[in-house]
């Protein structure tokens, strides 16, 4: 029996609430320490809940209000930049129910899992940055900007790619990895495209990569990547202005087939552009009090349609294994133990796919000419299968570091 009866999670966005909820579960106090003064409601575009991010929610009951915020996307149509059709890619099989993977609003996504995390409730706090953390003789206790403190047996890091928790676990611990892409994103109404809703359209420009999909309202919903060699430093892109961002657009999408052009004229305000960061491996996930979780822990770039799954499924794991195991450090090893080896497997895998998005004319034609071929074969990979149909089951004890909870 758990000898964990209080946490502290810090990071309000995706996965603090999904973890604050799994705790309670799992019968421990948990209250939420968002740095933001009023939350993140507006922060980021569209993502992937692939149906294993689904399957998680279900084990902590909170998949519903989730799903019923976006809307089915089963698969992905690539193109060259000359609309020639390389092949289609699935996004993840369906759950027993027939429910598929979802493309949802990041602001839904993290209303829905908020409401539900206070309706169960679940105190969150904002206005609260972190800046420190240290054991205690009962447990562990947080540091603020504003000066106040607050102590539980554990604290979890749900703070993101730049968190605070990884660098106070591991004052070694790299920085985040640029990928060489900027991204950004909006929504389009008014505007036709040969797409029906649900489908997604990816189109390896000439220049840029460019996708989008079309709810089921006939609002078209898109996302550009732009190469970058460079990491650009911290706020210069983001200080870009729109106006000479569409003016960039223009020049880069000029020679594609496909509606970017159109799509990025009709949206009024598009989000701001932000260099995209991964974070492959992190040596040490956990101290004896503190453990890392989601993107703070492991940060695949977009392309991988995983991030929030994985964050949702560290959730359910690492409740479990806090629940069932006697002590938080037998927790947290089991938890990395059981985590690392997947979510590294699928972090490797979407960086393969992010060489491909701007390769140089010789990279393209061989792009192009490979490409359609490993998408036949790879259709129903056991590779692809286990990614998307990882289930995870609340009432299976768990029973050991290495034992792995399916």
């Amino acid at each position: 029996m758990t000898s964990t009866r209080t946490a502290l999670v810090i990071g309000g966005g995706i996965a603090g609430p999904a973890t604050a909820m799994a705790l309670t579960k799992a019968g421990i106090e948990t209250t939420i320490y968002e740095a933001r003064p009023d939350g993140a409601d507006g922060n980021g575009v569209m993502l992937t809940l692939a149906t294993n991010g689904i399957d998680a929610l279900r084990a902590i009951d909170a998949d519903r209000p989730a799903v019923a915020a976006g809307f089915p996307t089963p698969g992905i149509t690539l193109r060259t930049h000359t609309g020639k059709r390389l092949g289609l890619t699935a996004t993840g099989g369906a759950l027993a129910d027939g429910t598929l993977s979802h493309t949802i609003r990041r602001a839904d996504l993290y209303q829905a899992l908020h409401r539900q995390a206070l309706g169960r409730g679940i105190q969150v706090v904002h206005g609260k940055r972190l800046v420190d953390a240290t054991t205690t003789l009962a447990g562990v206790r947080a540091a603020f900007a504003d000066g106040t403190s607050a102590e539980a047996d554990i604290l979890v890091g749900c703070d993101g790619i730049h968190s605070t928790v990884r660098r106070l676990i591991d004052p070694t611990a790299p920085a985040p990895a640029y990928a060489g892409l900027l991204t950004t994103g909006g929504y389009a109404s008014g505007v036709t495209v040969p797409t029906a809703p649900g489908d997604y359209e990816m189109i390896f420009g000439k220049r840029a990569f460019f996708g989008y999909a079309v709810a089921p309202d006939g609002q078209v919903w898109w996302f550009v990547n732009l190469p970058r060699k460079t990491e650009p430093a911290p706020g210069e892109v983001e200080a870009i202005g729109a106006e000479d961002w569409r003016r960039t657009f223009a020049e880069l999408y000029a020679d594609d087939a496909g509606p970017a052009l159109k799509l990025i004229a009709a949206t009024e305000e598009f989000a701001p552009m932000t260099p995209v960061h991964t974070y492959p491996h992190l040596a040490r996930w956990y101290s004896d009090r503190m453990v890392v979780v989601g993107d703070a822990a492991h940060a695949p770039s977009p392309t991988s349609g995983q991030g929030a799954s994985l964050s949702i499924e560290d959730a359910v794991v690492l409740a479990t294994a806090l629940r069932d195991l006697d002590a938080p450090m037998t927790a947290f090893r089991h938890f990395e133990a059981v985590r690392r080896p997947r979510v590294e497997k699928i972090i490797k895998a979407a960086a393969r796919i992010n060489n491909n998005k701007a390769p140089g004319p010789l990279g393209r034609f061989m792009r192009d000419l490979v490409l359609p071929p490993i998408l036949r074969a790879t259709a129903n990979a056991k590779s692809v299968r286990e990614v998307h149909e990882h289930h995870l089951d609340w009432q299976t004890p768990t029973e050991s570091t290495t034992g792995v909870n399916r």
